[in-house]
Formats: structure tokens, C-alpha cells, sequence
């Protein structure tokens, strides 16, 4: 079997593909137009389907698209929450929303503490956090440096 890898290099684990795997254009097309030739009376299930595929997609706009139509899903159709909860969590971890991300995945594990999905999901998230802060505080030792570096030089410039 073919391993997966994150956009760092690791491993996936089984559940957190779906993070990296977006369908082929082909086959969200098959999704969109069934979604579209049901019109004004689609169906749950071709909704989820079609809305489960903007979200596995690598374009922010469908992501978007994608959790908008989960979100109708969520209130609309009570038994379809479950799904909702970790696909809403996925497209909000996929556009870089670690915050709305982990609040519906923490629903989700909430009412399923041993959701492997939810779990997988929580761990991608929590190293995006992790990896983005040590960026943020790089960045912010940098722009620190560069002040003290500029400060310094106009103090000389004065003497």
C-alpha cells in the first residue's frame, strides 16, 4: 500500500487523509451535477455528497462552498450532524481556521470521545497550531531583532 504524507513530510494516519486527498475533477463534476439537476428539491444525500467534495478539495472558494452547504445540512437535518461535525472541521482546518476547526471537531468528540476521524482530525490540527506558532514567534523574534538593529543604528547616527 501506497503511503500518504502531510504537506510536511509526515506520515497520515489512516483517518487524516481525507485532509490531502481531494476527488478528481472529474469526479466532483459528477457530484455538482448531480447536485445541480435535483435543483430547487436536491436531496440530503446529494448535497452531503456534493459538499463532501468541495471540502476534500485543494481550492479555498469550494472549501467555502463546501462548508456553507454542511452548515445547511447541520441545521436542516438533525441525523446528519455527526458527518457534518468533522467535515465543517476538516474545510475549516483545510482553509487554515484552526480555531472554528477545533470547536466543531471538540462538538464532535464531545458526543464521540472515541471518534477515530475526530481524533485523526485533532492531531493534524494541533500540529498546524504547534508548527504555526513557532513560525509566529519567528517572525516576531525577527521583526524584533530588526527593530533593536534599527534603533541601534539610529543612535549612532546621532552621536
Amino acid at each position: 500500500m501506497k503511503e500518504k504524507y502531510d504537506s510536511d513530510g509526515d506520515e497520515l494516519l489512516p483517518y487524516a487523509i481525507d485532509a490531502e486527498t481531494p476527488l478528481e475533477p472529474q469526479e466532483l463534476q459528477v457530484l455538482k451535477r448531480q447536485y445541480e439537476r435535483e435543483g430547487r428539491r436536491v436531496s440530503v444525500q446529494s448535497k452531503f455528497n456534493y459538499a463532501w467534495g468541495l471540502v476534500k478539495s485543494q481550492n479555498r472558494l469550494e472549501n467555502k462552498q463546501g462548508i456553507e452547504l454542511l452548515e445547511e445540512i447541520f441545521l436542516e437535518y438533525p441525523e446528519r450532524q455527526r458527518e457534518c461535525l468533522y467535515y465543517i472541521a476538516l474545510g475549516y482546518y483545510k482553509l487554515g481556521n484552526y480555531s472554528e476547526a477545533n470547536r466543531y471537531n471538540d462538538v464532535l468528540l464531545s458526543v464521540e470521545p472515541a471518534n477515530h476521524q475526530a481524533e485523526s482530525l485533532r492531531g493534524l490540527i494541533d500540529k498546524k497550531c504547534r508548527r504555526d506558532g513557532y513560525i509566529g514567534m519567528a517572525i516576531a523574534g525577527g521583526a524584533v531583532a530588526t527593530i533593536s538593529l534599527l534603533a541601534a543604528a539610529l543612535l549612532r547616527s546621532k552621536r
